[in-house]
C-alpha cells in the first residue's frame, strides 16, 4: 500500500520517522515542499496530520521552509524538531492549538541544509547537527549559536548520529568518503579518529545499539559495515557526569556571550535612536531657521511696499498742493472801483 499523489508531498522526502503508539503504526515524514505529514500505515489513502513550516506562522506553503532532516524523542511525544534547507532548526510543538504556537522557536547556525538532527540519548536537551563543513552541538537553552561545534572541514558533512553507549561521542560522515569519530571528552575541533571508506561520497551511517558496529551507505549504493574499538564503544569511568558538567558550562558560557550581545544591540539601539533625535533636531532647527528668514523677507518687502506708498501718496498731495498754488496766482485782480 503507498499514499495517493494528491495528499502525498510534492516534493522528495528525506526523513521518515516512526512514532511510538498505542498501535505502533505511526510515522511522520518530512519533504522539501515544506510539509511535515503524519501517517497511520493502515490507511494511506490520506495523512492524518499535516504541519506546514511557515516560519511567519500562519501555514501558508509558498513561504514554507524546506524540510531535510527530522528529530522525535519519545520522552517528549508533544515535541519535534526539523532541520531545513536553509539552515535553521525548527523546534514544534505538535499539540499546539493555533499555528501561531505550533513553532516554538528556531536555531540558526549552519549556511546549507541540515543533514542530520539527533538529540544525545542520555542529555536530551543538547542536539547535534550536521551542514555545510560543521558538526555542532546545541542547548535547547540557547537560541543564538550552538554551545560546541567542530573545526570546518574539507569536505562536506552529510550525516551525523550519537553513539547509543557513549554520552561524549558521535560519528560524521563526509562527501570524500571518510568516516570520523569524535570524542569530545578528548578534544572537540578535530576527529579522535578518522577512517577512509571508500572513494565515493558518504551520505548516510547507522550505529548498533551496542555502539561497537557503524554502517555506512555510499553514493554509488555500497553499505561498509565497520567494528570499532572498546575504547570508543564503551562507557568509560565518570563519563556521564564529566560530559553533564562540559554541556552545562559551555551553556552558561554561552548564557553570558549571548547576554553581552544584547546588551551591545541595546546601546547600538539606543545610539541609533539618540542619532535620529538629534537628525530629526536638526531637521527642524532648519526648517524653523528657514522659515524665519522667509518671514523676515515678507516682513522686509512689507515694509518697503508700505513706505513705497507713503511716499508715492506724499508726491501726488505735493503736486496738488503746488498746482493750486500756481492757479491762484494766474487769476486776474478785480475792480473794486
Amino acid at each position: 500500500e503507498y499514499s495517493s499523489m494528491e495528499h502525498s508531498h510534492r516534493d522528495p522526502v528525506y526523513k521518515i520517522i516512526w512514532v511510538q503508539s498505542k498501535t505502533g503504526t505511526d510515522a511522520f515524514s518530512a519533504s522539501t515542499d515544506g510539509q511535515v505529514l503524519w501517517w497511520d500505515i493502515r490507511k494511506l489513502s490520506e495523512p492524518t496530520e499535516r504541519f506546514i513550516l511557515d516560519q511567519g506562522r500562519e501555514e501558508k506553503l509558498d513561504r514554507a521552509l524546506g524540510a531535510v532532516s527530522l528529530e522525535f524523542e519519545a520522552t517528549m511525544p508533544t515535541k519535534f524538531m526539523v532541520g531545513t534547507e536553509k539552515g535553521l532548526v525548527v523546534s514544534c510543538n505538535r499539540k499546539a492549538k493555533t499555528p501561531a504556537e505550533k513553532i516554538v522557536c528556531t536555531y540558526d547556525g549552519h549556511h546549507g541544509p541540515i543533514y542530520a538532527l539527533q538529540r544525545n540519548p542520555f542529555f536530551p536537551k543538547n542536539f547535534l547537527t550536521v551542514g555545510d563543513w560543521t558538526a555542532r552541538i546545541w542547548s535547547e537553552d540557547i537560541r543564538e549559536s550552538s554551545i560546541m561545534w567542530t573545526n570546518y572541514q574539507m569536505s562536506h558533512l552529510m550525516d551525523a548520529c550519537w553513539s547509543p553507549v557513549r554520552p561524549a561521542v558521535f560519528f560524521t560522515v563526509a562527501f570524500e568518503g571518510v568516516l570520523d569519530i569524535w570524542d569530545i571528552l578528548f578534544k572537540q575541533g578535530e576527529p579522535t579518529l578518522s577512517l577512509k571508506v571508500c572513494d565515493t561520497a558518504l551520505y548516510s551511517l547507522r550505529v548498533q545499539d551496542n555502539g561497537r558496529l557503524i554502517a555506512c551507505g555510499s553514493q554509488q549504493g555500497e553499505a561498509t559495515l565497520l567494528e570499532i574499538c572498546s575504547g570508543l564503544s564503551a562507557l568509560q569511568k565518570n563519563e556521564k557526569s564529566l560530559v553533564a558538567a562540559m554541556f552545562e558550562r559551555e551553556t552558561k558560557r554561552e548564557k553570558i556571550l549571548e547576554a553581552r550581545q544584547r546588551e551591545i544591540r541595546l546601546k547600538e539601539r539606543s545610539r541609533s535612536e539618540q542619532s535620529r533625535d538629534e537628525e530629526v533636531g536638526r531637521e527642524e532647527g532648519k526648517e524653523d531657521t528657514e522659515q524665519l528668514t522667509d518671514q523676515a523677507e515678507r516682513d522686509f518687502y512689507s515694509l518697503v511696499d508700505a513706505e513705497l506708498r507713503r511716499r508715492e501718496k506724499r508726491e501726488e498731495e505735493k503736486d496738488v498742493r503746488d498746482e493750486g498754488a500756481v492757479n491762484g496766482r494766474d487769476e486776474p485782480e478785480k475792480d473794486t472801483s
